[in-house]
């Protein structure tokens, strides 16, 4: 577990807000160590451990989401990353990208993660039963629009 930690601290990241980020990533860990008695070696461990990660996930987020249904939208979060990169140090930047991929369907954050790990179009398509291609123009829109909205609120990639 150790060796994939980084993994599942930026999924949790990606999924959760900063309040809840901790919650998810124990859940994270302990449906990562429930599964892994099902680990057959057909993949790399670090794939295996991403796909379990990556369902819990959003299956955390279905239920969140239900649970503070109509109490939050997206419109309500720009406050957020409404603020000047000026004086801003990284980790606030970070902190508001993280609010921007959040705000991505799932499965474009799932790409942006994906890619954000390393993975190679091949890999992200054979997990998510897409065709590279298809990897590929999802890839170059999502980060288009993670882009345009840091600009938008001073940050700039």
């Amino acid at each position: 577990m150790k060796d994939h930690l980084a993994v599942l601290h930026r999924i949790s990241r990606a999924f959760a807000e900063p309040a809840d980020q901790h919650d998810l990533l124990q859940e994270l860990m302990i449906a990562v160590w429930k599964a892994a008695a099902s680990f057959r070696g057909d993949s790399a461990p670090a794939t295996f451990i991403y796909r379990v990660a990556h369902n819990r996930a959003i299956s955390w987020r279905r239920r969140e989401f239900g649970r503070i249904r109509g109490a939050a939208s997206i419109e309500q979060d720009w406050p957020l990353l409404n603020v000047g990169s000026e004086g801003a140090d990284d980790a606030v930047v970070l902190d508001r990208l993280y609010a921007v991929i959040r705000m991505l369907g799932t499965l474009d954050r799932s790409l942006v993660l994906l890619s954000l790990e390393g993975a190679s179009y091949r890999d992200m398509s054979r997990l998510h039963g897409l065709s590279e291609t298809n990897v590929g123009v999802r890839l170059n829109r999502a980060r288009a629009w993670i882009a345009a909205q840091m600009e938008a609120n001073g940050d700039g990639l």
